[in-house]
């Protein structure tokens, strides 16, 4: 009977082998919980934040005598951008005012000394002192205008961009008219287009990672935060602006990026994506359990590149398949790869 017996295990043995051996060959990696941080992708370029353009005008009337840098031109503090030259009347207007303080100076020490000697009433002497001091406060606010410099430059008042020049060489223009046009280098921003489905996602503050996209200097962009969520949408891109901000001197006006907003992590089972498939029953993995393939129904939270975050009734400590998923069926025998 024992030889019968052993016989007969003998002669099954090889199609047990021949079973295992005909397992599908799949890899795996152990079932981890974790997160992954939720990214929005957005595209746009370098420029000025809104209302950061400044205008550079001379307090008279004048025209423009040269023009001593160009439009795009990156200029820093104190540069001369231009030149301008009072007209005869704004030069005859400060001559008139000097005249008018020298002589209200002079009625005044007049009238001191006739009140020393008793010809000139307190009063009198209180109204040449009036005089003198509106003379002079007068002489001063043109002082100030650059009435005192029939030809003079208009300097840049902080570091940026040259954007244009409203006024050109020959130009008589009013008082206050703007001559020059500036962008800060310290207002420029990195606005990008994000879906306005997400606009209540982007919040000031969040990190965002860029890069660039202009073929002469691809690469990896500087660290910037969320600093504004437009509360419209763009009429023309049909996408909701947002304005990064980044550090001071690390993008050039004009410059293409892409941009990756954090959102935040998305906590869940951490799986390979190519473990993740679908089909019309939804998304699903197979963990493997005593050699054999079994599925489990998932829900995707997010999808990150080269990983998934899923929901679903996954057991912690079994292998999820990884190659080879997709041609398992439920209860399929496995095999692991070495």
């Amino acid at each position: 009977m024992a030889v019968a017996l052993g016989g007969a295990l003998l002669a099954w043995l090889p199609r047990l082998m021949a079973a295992e051996e005909t397992g599908a060959l799949v890899r795996s990696v152990p079932a981890v919980r974790g997160s992954e941080p939720e990214l929005a992708v957005a595209y746009g370029e370098a420029m000025a934040a809104s209302g950061a353009p400044i205008a550079l005008s001379v307090a008279q009337e004048g025209e423009v005598v040269a023009q001593l840098v160009t439009p795009g031109e990156q200029v820093r503090r104190g540069t001369a951008l231009l030149q301008f030259r009072l007209t005869a009347a704004a030069t005859s207007a400060y001559r008139q005012a000097e005249s008018a303080l020298a002589l209200a100076r002079t009625t005044e020490r007049h009238i001191a000394a006739l009140l020393a000697q008793r010809l000139a009433t307190r009063d009198q002497m209180a109204q040449a002192q009036k005089a003198s001091a509106d003379a002079a406060a007068a002489l001063q606010a043109l002082t100030r205008e650059g009435a005192g410099q029939p030809v003079q430059a208009l300097d840049a008042p902080v570091d940026g961009v040259v954007e244009a020049f409203p006024a050109a060489v020959g130009d008589r223009v009013a008082a206050g008219t703007a001559l020059v046009t500036l962008t800060p280098s310290a207002s420029l921003v990195v606005t990008v287009g994000i879906e306005p489905r997400l606009r209540t996602r982007v919040r000031a503050g969040q990190a965002v990672r860029l890069e660039r996209l202009d073929v002469a200097a691809a690469g990896a962009g500087p660290e910037g935060v969320v600093a504004r969520v437009d509360g419209t949408i763009n009429p023309k891109t049909r996408l909701v602006d947002v304005d990064v901000a980044v550090p001071e001197g690390s993008v050039i006006a004009g410059e293409a990026f892409r941009a990756e907003i954090d959102l935040g992590p998305v906590a869940g089972w951490v799986v390979p994506h190519e473990a993740v498939l679908d089909d019309a029953r939804g998304n699903y993995l197979f963990q493997i359990k005593n050699g054999h393939a079994v599925r489990v129904d998932v829900r995707e939270l997010l999808s990150a590149g080269e990983r998934d975050v899923v929901a679903g009734g996954l057991v912690a400590g079994r292998p999820v398949v990884t190659s080879g998923a997709s041609q398992l069926a439920d209860g399929a025998p496995v095999r692991a790869a070495s």
